[in-house]
């Protein structure tokens, strides 16, 4: 929008320039007249030259004075307002200076070469894996590998009828594959291991014939491979085999700790102990079910829970013969519960039947007998009393004591003790398990010769049976097992201790 000044400025400005516009016109209008007297009077050339002049001097005239009206209206615009002088703001007092310490740039950080990773070596009390074992030779020498996660000692030797290589070493994990052991190849046959002590693990090598360890030794590992233990063995005649067994056997063997018990001797405990054995153990895992269930593990689980129901009545001192997957001879278990002047003593196992050999089913409660009740009972005696010998047991060497034990199984008050609780565990487990059809039967078992100590063998059931081991591994039937089992031996001490004068241990 033209506000008022800027109209003024325009209304002044043509006024301006119409005036010379109009002189400016009318010279240019006179100019043909004069050119016209030039041309027609008298003059000549001369005069026409003139007013040519003249003319030019016109325009010449009218255009300066157009450019003094354009700049004396430019002079008449109003002209900028100059900008205010700046104010100075009032300063304030200036504050004294303060030193700013001198900062150091810091260097740049150095980069440092990451650390190679060096796997942590294992523990020192942390037993060292063995976790695979191969065969390589023929029938005439053979070689067994074991790889194994460290060095470690180990000794080798033979022993007699039957013909076994034993190899003791430190306590090992073993880890190897499942089976592993059940195939021999060349001389021998197959080969077991596991725990036998605390500290101490075993490897039992069943061998086809006669043969000699030619070599015994450890690799270390080498190139990322594991340690390897390694034997050599080699085949020999029987003299040859015995001359070197004898010499083997003379060799001093590591100091063999007592085993582990878990309990403490009170003397004052006037309570009747019982002392009971899970079978098998360690290197010797006992029958083995179809399905991979292991008799030495079934037993120590159901042991270890009729101990604590045992325990629970506040009337019995109660022992184990192990308390873990560990390897313990028949005759220490003996020893043992003569020992601790155990009352009774109550082995538990599982039976097994080989295929082919029929179908049996049901508890069986075993008595010591000088022979056997039955074929049945003599087969179950022959396996169980094996268990030294598939430990790897010099059986040469057992003390005299075995000796003295069947000598006194003439003893008779022991063998009707023991028959007497028998009766009582078939009675009360009739009423909380399935029975063999003869449940309560006899023979030579090795555990149950102690003289002064009533003993009984319960083989729960058959792990070759699917019934059986259904409920083997039912917690709900090992516990009304356990309980029936538990009532007789109240049954059982609640008798002897009526006739306190045909037993003096029991006062």
């Amino acid at each position: 929008m033209i506000d008022a000044g800027d109209q003024a400025v325009v209304s002044s400005f043509s006024r301006a320039s119409a005036e010379p516009m109009a002189t400016y016109k009318s010279a240019v209008e006179s100019a043909p007249c004069v050119a016209a007297q030039a041309a027609s009077g008298f003059t000549g050339r001369r005069r026409l030259r003139q007013h040519r002049v003249f003319v030019v001097r016109i325009v010449v005239v009218a255009i300066a004075f157009n450019l003094t009206l354009v700049l004396q209206a430019r002079s008449q615009m109003p002209l900028p307002v100059p900008n205010p002088p700046a104010v100075e703001a009032p300063t304030a007092p200036a504050l004294p200076a303060v030193e700013t310490p001198l900062v150091v740039p810091a260097p740049p950080p150095v980069e440092t070469p990451p650390e190679p990773v060096v796997p942590a070596p294992l523990a020192v009390d942390e037993p060292p894996v063995a976790t695979d074992a191969r065969l390589a030779g023929d029938d005439q020498q053979t070689r067994l590998v074991i790889d194994i996660s460290r060095k470690i000692d180990m000794r080798a030797f033979a022993l007699a009828d039957p013909y076994r290589v034993v190899i003791e070493i430190p306590q090992v994990n073993f880890q190897f594959p499942s089976n592993t052991g059940e195939r021999g190849r060349g001389i021998i046959k197959a080969f077991r291991y596991g725990l036998v002590m605390s500290g101490q693990s075993r490897i039992v090598i069943d061998l086809a014939g006669p043969a000699r360890v030619t070599r015994a030794f450890v690799l270390d590992s080498v190139d990322g491979q594991p340690a390897r233990m390694v034997l050599d063995l080699v085949v020999v005649d029987r003299e040859t085999f015995l001359r070197a067994t004898a010499i083997d056997n003379h060799l001093p063997r590591p100091a063999e700790p007592t085993p582990h018990r878990d309990h403490e001797e009170r003397a004052s405990d006037s309570r009747p102990v019982v002392v009971l054995d899970p079978g098998h153990g360690g290197i010797d895992p006992g029958t083995r079910a179809p399905s991979g269930e292991l008799e030495k593990d079934l037993v120590l689980e159901f042991t270890a829970m009729l101990r604590a129901k045992l325990e629970a009545t506040g009337k019995y001192r109660v022992m184990m013969t192990r308390t873990d997957d560990t390897f313990v001879e028949l005759s220490e278990r003996v020893r043992f519960a003569r020992q601790q002047k155990a009352q009774l003593l109550i082995s538990i196992h599982c039976d097994a039947l080989a295929r082919g050999e029929g179908e049996a089913e049901g508890a069986t409660i075993y008595t010591l007998s000088d022979k056997a009740s039955d074929a049945e009972a003599q087969r179950l005696a022959d396996a169980e009393n094996r268990a030294d010998v598939i430990a790897g047991v010099d059986l040469a060497t057992e003390p005299d004591e075995i000796a003295d034990i069947l000598i006194d199984l003439a003893q008779r008050e022991t063998r009707a003790f023991s028959a007497q609780f028998a009766r009582d565990v078939v009675k009360e487990m009739r009423t909380a398990a399935r029975l063999h059809k003869r449940p309560q039967k006899s023979a030579g078992f090795r555990i149950l010769k102690a003289p002064d100590v009533p003993s009984v063998l319960i083989e729960l059931g058959y792990v070759s049976n699917a019934r059986d081991l259904k409920q083997l591994v039912s917690e709900n039937w090992r516990s009304r097992a356990g309980d029936s089992i538990a009532h007789a031996v109240h049954s059982y001490f609640t008798t002897r201790l009526a006739g306190r004068g045909t037993d003096a241990r029991a006062q």
